[in-house]
């Protein structure tokens, strides 16, 4: 049996946007509560939870991390997240295993951009959230100011249950407005002492709690009642209408500190505990039986069968792939199968273990809501559902992020592309907002992440885990080219060096196709002007100097070529000879079709705040783009556009600094498009200069 019960657990993800000090408070409650000796920074590179040498060279969160501690006989994991947009997804993944969230908000900015996304994604999922305003300690701290921006940005009023004392260097504690009390803050890091509200605080203390108690009430008939009767509430009405209040989601509770400096860490442990809600809270899951559309549900006890969720993998080229994952129903030790029904596989596990940071530590049995993680399964990846096969059941997944920004990568070491392509495999296996691919058309490997900071932080990961040193650059646009004119041509191919010669002769009708219409080969011979078996033999040689390009080297498309005449020598023709003469023809009459470019035409939805629109319009339309519509998304607007690819190869950096990391986008292929006469001699001289 484990030591402790479904109903003693916790699963807490710290969100926000990056910068508001999500891992320097994690790190303060490991420290608070015992679980390390000593307390972790991020700017000193002694942090337990962003380990990796990428997040410690530049000091953000680039992974989710996982730890646990104890606090008052409950076990609490939590998830530390990043908070930078290029590293959502993880962020996204942690969310859909929490049972509560510790929304962190810088208290001199107030609510940021990315904490506006998270918290959409955890009104999606319900999630109960805790808000705590940080970093009260620094200079122009304003924490009402801080608070009052939730309600404005959020659109969700925050209950304050909790006022700083102080602020900026004179911050030294909190007024507890359920208990009444005020605690201040030593400089020895850990400790408090619990004291009366000081005269000066008071009115002000009894102001909010007056407020608080009354946002309580809302939330229970019985409670406003005995309110309204008795104009108070008692400690423990407070408590149980706070903690009703927050796993209905009806009420945020407010509190403030500073990671740096430990105040407010023991305080917050207690609204862990005491308001968030257990996985029995949370009550039970639903999922879909493979192959159907029938639901199943899953309670989150041990007499359930076994189902989990794999919410992220790690790669590492000596360990093998790590797998985290959340344990919903039933029971889990070392040495089980897992079913994985997405994949129809099953795969037995070695040793199971609780993750501190990087740290592992051996775990016995597994009960619903324990996180864990386990090492060297080859066929499971994040996202999956692992199950009793004889009761399968898949959980949802979370909708992928697009990915926007793309390099072209080529090793810098020769015979190193193979290595390339295994190598990104892996980083994709470990991180699902990333993709690889060999471009089939210029033939380069391109990758593919959501922003400029992930792209540079695979390219580290990738010669750090796996030894491969590349170089990025621009990808190539893959341009194709076609005509807009019509001809008749001849094809003649006549070779004679002694012996027998090479002879063949063919009359081409060459015209344009409609968009999209490909390639039409059309055999108008009659009469045995051309024997039939050397007929294929033209079209093959037309489709070569096809896939060639003739104009600037890119595959020719949208085409009708007949062949309607010709002529043969019953001794020298041969199927090389008319495909020669086929190519011959082709190349010489499509210089006679007036030739053009095409370039690829994306469609583009860019979500952006109101304030930004003038200015990101008139940015996509110096593109060349144009605006097709507008929606209203939330507190957004979403502009859709369409712009020619080659325009926005470098179109995030740029997006990001004229919103102030505000906007986001994404795209697809839309269409082919002729490029503008001015630009397509540009094209066309790169090109043979690349030539």
């Amino acid at each position: 049996m484990a030591a402790y019960s479904s109903d003693s657990i916790r699963n807490v993800a710290f969100i926000g946007h990056g910068g508001t000090g999500k891992t320097s408070f994690c790190e303060s409650l490991l420290f608070i509560s015992g679980k390390s000796d000593k307390l972790g920074r991020v700017d000193n590179g002694t942090s337990n939870l962003d380990f990796e040498p990428e997040e410690q060279k530049r000091n953000i969160s680039i992974s989710s991390a996982v730890s646990f501690f104890n606090w008052q006989k409950h076990k609490v994991n939590i998830i530390d997240t990043p908070g930078d947009s290029n590293f959502i997804m993880d962020t996204k993944n942690s969310m859909r295993v929490a049972d509560g969230a510790i929304v962190l908000i810088n208290a001199v900015g107030g609510v940021e951009f990315q904490t506006e996304k998270v918290w959409e994604y955890a009104e999606e999922l319900s999630i109960p959230r805790l808000i705590l305003i940080n970093k009260m300690d620094r200079e122009r701290a304003d924490f009402l100011k801080a608070a009052e921006s939730v309600k404005d940005i959020l659109g969700k009023k925050g209950t304050i249950c909790y006022l700083p004392i102080g602020s900026e260097d004179s911050f030294k504690g909190l007024i507890d407005l359920i208990n009444m009390k005020a605690y201040i803050y030593d400089d020895s890091q850990k400790n408090f002492s619990k004291e009366d509200i000081p005269e000066e605080l008071l009115g002000q203390a009894e102001t909010y709690r007056e407020t608080m108690v009354e946002d309580i009430a809302e939330c229970d008939e019985k409670l406003m009642d005995k309110y309204l009767e008795e104009g108070e509430l008692s400690i423990e009405d407070i408590k149980d209408g706070l903690r009703k209040g927050v796993v209905s989601c009806e009420l945020f509770p407010v509190t403030c500190g500073s990671a740096l400096k430990n105040i407010g860490a023991n305080l917050l442990m207690d609204m862990i505990v005491e308001c968030l809600p257990s996985p029995v809270d949370r009550g039970p899951i639903t999922g879909e039986k493979p192959g159907s559309d029938e639901s199943e549900t899953r309670n989150p006890v041990d007499s359930d069968p076994f189902s989990a969720f794999v919410f992220k993998t790690i790669a590492d080229p000596y360990a093998g792939k790590l797998t985290l994952f959340r344990l919903f129903s039933g029971t889990l030790r070392s040495d089980y199968t897992f079913y994985n029904p997405s994949k129809q596989s099953s795969e037995k596990c070695g040793n199971i273990f609780f993750l501190e940071g990087k740290t592992q530590k051996p775990a016995g049995l597994l009960i619903p809501g324990d996180i864990a993680a386990v090492a060297k399964l080859k066929d499971i990846a994040t996202g999956d559902t692992l199950c009793d096969e004889k009761t399968p059941v898949v959980y949802g997944t979370v909708p992928p992020i697009n990915a926007v920004t793309s390099y072209a990568v080529e090793p810098k070491s020769k015979g190193d592309e193979e290595k390339i392509m295994s190598s990104l495999n892996r980083l994709v296996e470990e991180d699902s907002t990333l993709s690889v691919h060999r471009d089939k058309q210029t033939k380069e490997i391109i990758l593919s992440g959501v922003g400029q900071v992930h792209i540079d932080v695979t390219i580290e990961k990738l010669k750090r885990k796996f030894g491969v040193d590349v170089n990025l650059k621009q990808p190539k646009v893959p341009y194709r080219e076609t005509i807009k004119g019509k001809t008749q041509v001849q094809g003649r191919y006549k070779k004679q060096s002694g012996g027998r010669g090479q002879y063949g002769d063919t009359w081409l009708d060459i015209e344009p196709l409609p968009g999209g219409g490909g390639f039409e080969f059309v055999n108008k011979i009659v009469g045995g002007a051309i024997p039939r078996q050397y007929i294929p033999a033209v079209e093959k040689g037309i489709v070569g100097a096809m896939e060639e390009g003739i104009l600037a080297g890119y595959p020719i498309v949208d085409i009708r070529v007949s062949l309607y005449d010709g002529s043969f020598h019953t001794v020298d023709s041969s199927e090389m000879a008319f495909k020669i003469a086929g190519s011959m023809g082709f190349k010489k009459g499509f210089q006679e079709c007036q030739p053009t470019l095409l370039e690829p035409v994306v469609n583009i939805d860019i979500e952006v705040p109101d304030e930004y629109m003038g200015d990101v319009i008139g940015d996509l339309n110096s593109r060349r783009g144009k605006v097709l519509g507008m929606d209203k998304k939330g507190v957004n607007q979403l502009i859709k556009g369409q712009v020619p690819l080659s325009e926005i190869l470098n179109y995030a950096p740029d997006l990001t600094s004229i919103t102030s990391g505000r906007a986001t986008f994404s795209y697809e292929v839309s269409h082919y498009d002729e490029v503008p006469a001015h630009l397509q001699e540009k094209v066309i001289s790169e090109s043979k200069k690349e030539e």
